[in-house]
């Protein structure tokens, strides 16, 4: 057995000696000294009582029968229980041989048994050495314990983690016969282990949780210091063969986190040393224990907030979704810059079209880099103008597609602030295609005015063919005269011939503009009925033919047989054909293709009157419908063919439009409702 490690005046010191009346009286010299004695004969005997009981100090004589005290003492070095108990070898006569035998065998002192004062006084010395050792290796044991604990808690967060480690350590440190550790850091955070007799780390089956929760709850006064617990009845480990427990609370900053529990089968087994190493685990224990509500604390508080960023973020990018989604609704184009005058949006409308440019290949670029199209000057200034005015600036211009179409843009330049008190930090460019508003303002003014000229026109022919009825009558009754040689006397016949011929025709003329314009000013109440295009198409073709208009000019007709009809005045409808086919024949005065084609698109049908002319000059192109305006030479024209034209189309339900390209040709197009055979439109 070891050493009991007892202070020295309570030290167990046991007398190995033959000599029964030697042995006696240094039992008695100890006793009085304040020292508990053994003695014993031979060294069977002793170390049979050192297997049995702890013994502090051993004094040998070496003179011992069978095995001698060099033979004891190096018996008792070899054994690891008794290799660090202090020995002193006692001689009768002091042999200079013998003593160096005496160290040599492991002896601590040689001393003659006759100085049986000497023998205690020099016992006391080596006793007090010995307890200074075992406290020494007692306080290098619990410093190794602890900082080999604190090593490990310092890579544990996790409560399972820390009671496996806890626990794990104290049950190899305390050589205790079973050792648990709980933890509670919250209702959902709770951590327990147990080290069975194996040396198996259990979960809390074989730990009383319910009773070392009512223990630990701040009510009970003891569970705020250590507790050494022999009642069987208050255990908390289900076990019924360890003797005590000793139960160490986890508490730090005032408050209980857990408790450390080790039991051993004996009572001497948990003695000051032990208990004061399971205090210091439970000390560290706690302190990780604290540590680790802080970091579920602080995990729980991170798993929040990346839930709640998380969230937010969905939010925000729903809400960039659902804004990107209202611009690029829009029926407009709009892209932005900075200062820069890099590009930092561009919506959906931007990327379609004849001009459209993949968002993602000019997101970052420099807009002068971008829209090539327009002079750098005349756009640097405008953007200029807003960073610098703070304003909004509206600009209407006109593009030429592909088609040689026109296009109208409102192009509304607008200032954004991201900091209102600081000057402007980005331009928006909104582009609104107004060209249907323009068609439409151009549409009502240009009938208002056919309107105004019609009134005009019809009170101009009433006012004028009287007078010319009159002259055309004096004009035919002189050329009969004249027929009928009134005049054959008359030097001047010749004259009067031609100047009664150019009378009547410019008469005749006359009458035909004045007839233009009761045609162009009367209101048209004609009955509509079923009119087949195709039919109107083809006789108007046929009058053209053989009035042998446009003898170089190629004729192509196009009409399908499955053309829908439509309702209106066939006659005037074949006016209005035969004025655009007239116009197209005299845009072709060197010959050319002339193309008439019907078709159906959607609930309307077409009639394309295309030439291979000259063209109509841009300029031109929103003049043509007004009434006298003409491109012909004096006297081939009167310029009203085309308002003619616009006006019955309108007054049909449909439309006139025209594309021209100068050099190219030009494309005139009507547009007019289909009808059922029933009367009803079609859908």
């Amino acid at each position: 057995m070891p050493a009991a490690t007892n202070s020295d005046q309570n030290a167990n010191v046991l007398v190995v000696d033959h000599d029964i009346d030697a042995r006696e009286q240094l039992r008695i010299v100890f006793e009085k000294a304040g020292y508990r004695a053994s003695t014993v004969g031979d060294a069977t005997s002793a170390l049979r009582l050192l297997q049995k009981e702890p013994c502090d100090l051993v004094v040998i004589d070496l003179a011992l029968s069978e095995v001698d005290g060099l033979a004891l003492c190096k018996i008792l070095r070899a054994q690891p229980s008794t290799s660090k108990l202090p020995l002193i070898a006692l001689s009768k006569n002091e042999v200079e041989g013998q003593k160096l035998e005496a160290f040599a065998a492991g002896a601590d002192d040689y001393i003659a048994k006759s100085a049986t004062a000497e023998i205690v006084s020099r016992s006391g010395t080596h006793l007090r050495a010995a307890q200074r050792e075992w406290v020494l290796i007692g306080s290098n044991r619990e410093l190794r314990f602890l900082a080999d604990l604190g090593r490990g808690l310092l890579r544990t967060l996790e409560p399972d983690q820390l009671v496996r480690r806890v626990a794990g350590a104290t049950y190899e440190g305390t050589s205790a016969a079973m050792c648990a550790a709980f933890v509670s850091l919250g209702e959902k955070s709770e951590a327990a282990c147990v080290f069975d007799r194996e040396g198996s780390a259990e979960d809390s089956a074989l730990l009383q949780v319910d009773r070392l929760k009512s223990w630990l709850t701040p009510s009970t006064s003891s569970s705020t210091v250590p507790v050494l617990i022999s009642d069987q009845r208050k255990f908390f480990l289900r076990d019924e063969a360890h003797a005590v427990e000793y139960a160490a609370p986890l508490r730090f900053g005032g408050r209980t986190k857990g408790a450390l529990i080790v039991a051993f089968d004996t009572r001497e087994d948990c003695d000051d040393t032990v208990c004061r190493l399971v205090d210091a685990a439970a000390q560290q224990a706690a302190l990780a224990a604290h540590i680790s509500s802080l970091y579920q604390a602080a995990r729980e508080a991170s798993a929040n907030l990346t839930i709640e960023v998380e969230r937010r973020t969905a939010e925000v990018q729903a809400q960039r979704r659902f804004i990107e989604a209202i611009i690029d609704s829009l029926p407009l184009s709009l892209y932005a810059i900075d200062r820069n005058y890099e590009i930092v949006a561009w919506n959906r409308n931007r990327e379609l079209g004849e001009l459209g440019i993949p968002r993602g290949s000019v997101i970052g670029k420099n807009v002068f880099g971008v829209l090539t199209r327009q002079k750098r000057e005349l756009l640097e200034g405008e953007f200029a103008n807003v960073f610098e005015s703070g304003e909004i600036q509206r600009i209407e211009h006109a593009t030429a597609a592909a088609n040689s179409e026109m296009k109208h843009w409102l192009i509304s330049k607008i200032p954004m602030w991201i900091d209102r008190s600081g000057d402007v930090s980005h331009v928006i460019t909104i582009g609104e295609e107004i060209t249907d508003r323009v068609e439409a303002n151009r549409a009502v003014a240009r009938a208002e005015k056919l309107a105004a000229i019609g009134r005009l026109a019809a009170g101009v022919v009433h006012e004028i063919n009287n007078p010319l009825a009159t002259i055309s009558a004096c004009a035919e009754a002189l050329e009969s005269r004249v027929s009928e040689g009134e005049f054959k006397e008359s030097a001047a016949l010749d004259d009067l011939r031609e100047y009664l011929g150019l009378i009547r025709s410019e008469a005749f003329r006359c009458k035909m503009i004045t007839n233009g314009l009761l045609d162009f000013s009367r209101t048209r109440t004609t009955e509509h009925a079923l009119v087949n295009l195709a039919d109107v198409i083809s006789s108007a073709t046929r009058l053209l033919w053989h009035q042998q208009r446009g003898e170089k000019v190629e004729f192509q007709i196009y009409t399908p047989e499955d053309l829908p009809p439509i309702s209106g005045d066939a006659g005037q409808l074949q006016q209005a054909v035969i004025a655009l086919a007239t116009n197209a024949i005299d845009a072709m005065p060197d010959g050319g293709v002339l193309r008439i084609a019907s078709r159906r698109i959607g609930s309307n049908v077409l009639v394309e009157v295309s030439d291979t002319g000259v063209g109509i000059p841009q300029g031109n192109i929103t003049k043509i419908f007004e009434p006298f305006f003409t491109t012909k030479e004096i006297g081939k024209g009167t310029g009203l063919g085309l308002a003619v034209c616009y006006g019955i189309l309108t007054e049909h339900g449909g439309s006139l439009d025209v594309q021209s390209t100068w050099g190219v040709g030009t494309t005139f197009t009507i547009s007019l409702p289909a009808i059922n055979n029933d009367g009803e439109p079609q859908t």
